[in-house]
């Protein structure tokens, strides 16, 4: 396998991995969970600070297996019980009795958040008090990417400064663009590429529990119902909105079952793989034209991604289907520029999408998102194409780098003011 190959391999498994619950106030678990670790029994006191991003992102969304919203009740909980070594997963094995613990910390007064401007988009830091000790852990650059421990003003670890980064730098020193994603796709050795497959039993797994039972808005039982009704048609754009937004239903309400997540998002990893899930059983393909599909979605939308930061006004969703899109053309059986086409048709389709939070109505927005998934597919099919028209440049490259751009320079008051509305309601 040649350098660069590995190097996407690499990428992959570090930007698409299990998590319990939306990633923003699961940082927050996670930390405290790490902080009580250290200072080595439950806190009787917690200080979280989080930057603005991470703060609207855990403002409105559910926390697994408590039934409650928000960063108290995460860092609280994380703090009583959580795993230190689970990662993004940290809160897999919370009991109730955990859970009634960690709410009484809440009701005493003792949990305390705090929201800071910060240069880094995702920024946590836990100060746990248990009597005259204190462990203070600094999450900062990634949901688990620990900085600082500290212990009594006694210095545990320090992270090298490179490690102290954005997410965005995944792509440093690494050459990347569509067509060698969907080279490296294509022709990868197959055994080397088919740990993408759990994605799919994962996503597709909370897809199932979000149509079993009512979390959030229950957009996708809404579909499953219209359809038993003969008022929508059973038809492949309408079982990919029904299934991707029920997995995202599932996802915020707040499901006990780990989402695979993309470039950090619960959200994301969905719309990156339920719909190939139920684009590949429509197409009969086999496992492995499959497993190259959902490596053309996640690797894409990663790299699509990486041109603006991790936590924005833009809603990653939009981009995320454009990469789907893309691999729905492989999976229908169609071209590379077809492919490319795709990528355009959804970029000039959603790209006006804000983000404004994590929480239940975020499966609108996937379900938005993967509807113009499958009509960009079907349209590039057919050789349309939305080209040179507004931020969409003749070639999908540039189109990319005027997504980032856009973002970038373009949309930071957009987030200041989105954050400013939420606070205040």
């Amino acid at each position: 396998m040649n350098k660069e190959w590995k190097q996407y391999i690499s990428i992959i498994k570090q930007a698409v991995k299990p998590a319990l619950g939306c990633t923003e106030p699961i940082s927050a678990a996670f930390a405290s969970a790490v902080a009580r670790e250290h200072l080595g029994k439950i806190p009787e006191y917690l200080e979280v600070t989080v930057s603005d991003n991470l703060y609207k992102n855990a403002m409105g969304v559910f926390v697994p297996g408590t039934g409650k919203k928000g960063l108290p009740i995460a860092a609280a909980v994380g703090a009583v019980g959580g795993n230190p070594e689970g990662g993004l997963e940290v809160l897999a094995k919370i009991t109730q009795e955990m859970v009634e613990t960690a709410q009484q910390m809440i009701d005493a007064g003792n949990i305390k958040i705090n929201r800071i401007k910060s240069d880094a988009f995702i920024y946590c830091r836990v100060i746990a008090n248990a009597g005259q000790d204190k462990a203070v852990v600094t999450v900062c650059g990634g949901h688990t990417n620990i900085i600082e421990i500290t212990r009594n003003k006694a210095v545990i670890y320090k992270a090298p400064k490179e490690k102290n980064k954005e997410t965005a730098s995944i792509f440093d020193g690494v050459k990347i663009n569509i067509q060698r994603i969907y080279d490296f796709a294509l022709n990868a050795d197959f055994e080397d590429i088919k740990f993408i497959l759990e994605a799919a039993t994962l996503n597709h797994s909370l897809s199932k529990e979000g149509l079993k039972r009512p979390y959030g808005l229950e957009i996708g039982r809404m579909f499953q119902e219209n359809i038993k009704m003969n008022l929508l048609s059973d038809d492949l754009m309408n079982r990919i909105q029904m299934h991707t937004s029920a997995a995202s239903d599932a996802r915020m309400g707040g499901a006990t079952l780990p989402a695979m997540t993309n470039y950090g998002s619960g959200n994301q990893g969905i719309a990156a793989t339920v719909p190939l899930v139920v684009a590949a059983e429509h197409f009969h393909c086999t496992e492995e034209t499959f497993a190259r599909a959902l490596i053309m979605s996640h690797l894409g939308a990663i790299y699509i991604k990486s041109h603006y930061p991790p936590l924005s006004a833009f809603c990653g969703n939009t981009v995320t289907s454009a990469a789907t899109s893309m691999a729905l053309v492989y999976l229908a059986g169609g071209t590379f520029e077809q492919s490319c086409q795709a990528i355009q048709n959804v970029i000039s389709d959603t790209s006006g999408m804000v983000c404004d939070g994590a929480k239940a109505s975020c499966a609108m927005k996937i379900c938005t998102s993967s509807n113009a998934a499958v009509r960009g597919f079907m349209m590039a099919l057919r050789n349309r194409v939305a080209s040179d028209q507004g931020i969409v440049a003749k070639d999908v490259e540039r189109s990319i780098q005027n997504i980032g751009e856009m973002v970038t320079k373009g949309m930071a008051i957009t987030d200041s003011i989105i954050i400013n509305m939420m606070s205040s309601s």
